[in-house]
């Protein structure tokens, strides 16, 4: 657009402290007026204008768990597709986790993981280090201006990268440059579950014992350990993907600002338990497992005491050949980018939590937690990282319409009523109304480390 800058006219717009219904005026890459009520003459003459009265104005996501799978499993995502999906879900800017091919734990193949992303990335984007039994030296020299956490995988899933060195993880805990962001499960008691379910079924164990054998028992033993060395050792501490009401015991209900430890909450476990295993399989077989209605329950009140501080994804595709078979056959993990927003925004509609709520966990608390430059919010001087969405327009999510390389997702025959209509990533429109400018690539993330 070749005027002076792009005008969002009439919106409801939202913001961490109030919502209104204003417009805001994006310049270059930047949010660079916000106005209540009326808009001078001169700025409606002088900006290409987009009529936005039906609409909401949301910062856009920022998901800080993902598996875009390059390289090496590019078969099944890539960050071309997977950063489509996104900006086609809201979600601005993304977090993608090392367990890749190769693994992402030097600086080196981190780096290699930037260059592409800045060739192929239509959303913003960051990279985790991942932490082995091995790379001390290299999580010594990671930059916290560049690199959101180390990845710690406290026990085994897809690519395994568990760390299980007793003295290495004492030195992780002890002396970690950076946050440490840890995935917690128990593979003594997974293991021990495996054999009691082999026992009855042989290798063919059916998937709706999935959440039996990756249990909740095996997530709080490993997150209480994870949790107690992180307090002897005052670890900036971030506990991925909270699955269970027991856990919730582990974190406190208080101001993010004040937290030491703090707990991520996922999409698929505040939608799913394990009476969807039954129809919908290994669709929604992930690690850690989907567990209990009670567990379901427990974790969407733990968004509105504030015990869950952030949700993300865990973003995680696979071809549905991989995901044939019983428990120990079928792959792990679950697409869902395209979806987190209007997921979240469904159960706002439906009394779960506020709309306020959801955009604090996926949009404010991301960007303080990590303290991300200038994104997050709707603010003057901050990236025009924004999303316009249509609260009243139903739509029904089928395989057609899924951007994920791999072609499905575990919400397909699910309808939604708030349907993303424009995304700006850097001021740049990038999605609007299902068509796609693909000339502006996204931007790494710097962080206030």
């Amino acid at each position: 657009m070749s005027q002076k800058g792009i005008l969002v006219h009439n919106a409801k717009i939202f913001t961490e402290k109030n919502t209104f219904r204003g417009s805001l005026r994006i310049e270059g890459e930047f949010i660079a007026e916000i106005f209540k009520g009326e808009v001078p003459e001169s700025i409606l003459q002088n900006n290409t204008v987009i009529d936005a009265s039906d609409l909401w104005l949301l910062p856009g996501v920022i998901d800080t768990h993902v598996h875009f799978r390059e390289p090496g499993l590019t078969q099944k995502a890539d960050l071309y597709t997977e950063s489509k999906a996104a900006v086609a879900g809201g979600v601005t800017s993304f977090f993608d986790m090392p367990n890749t091919v190769p693994q992402t734990t030097t600086l080196a193949l981190w780096d290699e993981k930037n260059r592409l992303a800045s060739e192929k990335s239509l959303a913003n984007y960051a990279f985790y280090l991942g932490a082995t039994n091995e790379n001390r030296e290299q999580i010594k020299n990671a930059d916290p201006k560049r690199i959101p956490g180390i990845k710690v995988f406290l026990g085994a899933s897809t690519g395994n990268m568990q760390v299980d060195d007793k003295e290495f993880l004492q030195w992780l805990f002890a002396e970690s440059p950076l946050m440490l962001m840890a995935h917690c499960e128990d593979m003594g008691t997974i293991q021990r579950n495996i054999d009691t379910y082999k026992a009855q079924f042989g290798e063919n164990i059916p998937i709706p014992n999935h959440h039996l054998i990756r249990s909740g028992e095996a997530c709080y033993k490993s997150t209480a350990a994870a949790v107690e060395m992180a307090l002897k050792y005052k670890t900036r501490l971030h506990i991925a993907h909270v699955s269970t009401a027991h856990e919730l015991a582990l974190f406190e209900a208080k101001p993010l600002a004040e937290k030491q430890i703090t707990a991520e909450g996922c999409v698929h476990y505040f939608w799913f338990d394990n009476r969807d295993y039954e129809t919908r399989g290994a669709r929604v077989k992930c690690n850690p497992a989907i567990k209990t209605e009670a567990d379901k329950k427990a974790l969407i009140q733990a968004l509105t005491t504030n015990k869950l501080d952030t949700v993300a994804t865990d973003h995680a595709p696979h071809l549905l050949s991989d995901k044939e078979g019983d428990c120990l056959q079928a792959a792990s993990g679950i697409p869902l980018i395209q979806h987190s927003l209007p997921a979240m925004l469904e159960m706002a509609r439906n009394g779960h939590f506020t709309v306020e709520k959801a955009l604090e966990k996926m949009c404010y608390a991301p960007a303080t937690l990590f303290k991300i430059q200038k994104r997050g919010f709707v603010r003057k001087g901050y990236y025009a990282d924004l999303v316009l969405v249509n609260p009243n327009y139903p739509w029904t999510v089928d395989s057609g319409n899924v951007l994920s390389k791999c072609g499905w997702s575990p919400f397909e025959g699910q309808e939604f009523h708030a349907r993303i209509t424009h995304t700006f990533v850097n001021g740049k429109l990038v999605y609007n109304n299902g068509d796609f400018d693909e000339s502006h690539k996204g931007k790494e993330l710097l962080f206030n480390g």
